[in-house]
């Protein structure tokens, strides 16, 4: 079937998102020509938005709007321990627990040869910095529990022995193969309690 161009470049553009499909692509640009102009407009402005105001904190590589983070700034926090993680979603999936009150640094990413994602492709460096501060006791290291994350974490374990820093992983009551975004925090809580030391 052949669409008029606009129509045919916009499911183009929806099918460039992740599990968005050709069939998909097609109800949501059709569903877009249905809306009216105003809610079109709101639209492409939010998705600019996003794209302008939005970055990643010099501290934690959080997403944020304002830098430092409304995390990194929060004096009632916990600066003895760093937790981990591989994505900003990650962060938001340990907030929304609220029980833990410590600070974060967000990987964007994990170590992955077959991917050709390597340790300098990932924000190790920082974390690196960050620990050189005295006031840090604990690092937890809350990567997903799948090959990438259980190689970045044994990676960063590493790195960090000779520091003699307190390193934890995650307790596994998350499911191998997971990912943090996706447990519920009832799962998130006791994989934070149950933690053990690397």
């Amino acid at each position: 079937m052949h669409y008029p161009e606009p129509i045919s470049k916009l499911i183009d553009s929806f099918m460039k998102l992740p599990g968005i499909g050709p069939k998909t692509a097609q109800r949501l640009a059709f569903y877009v020509l249905n809306m009216n102009e105003e809610d079109v407009v709101d639209f492409s402005r939010s998705l600019m938005k996003v794209k302008r105001e939005l970055q990643f904190c010099s501290v934690c590589g959080h997403i944020t709007d304002v830098d430092p983070c409304y995390i990194c700034t929060d004096k009632s926090r916990d600066r003895s321990i760093i937790c981990v993680v591989q994505d900003t979603k990650d962060v938001i999936a340990m907030e929304k627990m609220r029980e833990y009150q410590g600070m974060y640094h967000v990987l964007h990413g994990a170590i992955s040869p077959m991917d050709g994602i390597g340790p300098e492709d990932i924000n190790i460096p920082s974390l690196l910095e960050r620990l050189k501060d005295e006031n840090v006791k604990e690092l937890i290291l809350a990567t997903n529990p799948n090959i990438e994350g259980e190689s970045t974490a044994m990676y960063i374990s590493r790195l960090v022995k000779p520091i003699g820093l307190k390193t934890t992983r995650l307790a596994h009551g998350l499911p191998v193969g997971g990912d943090l975004e996706y447990a519920d925090e009832v799962t998130l809580s006791k994989a934070i309690e149950y933690r053990t030391e690397l």
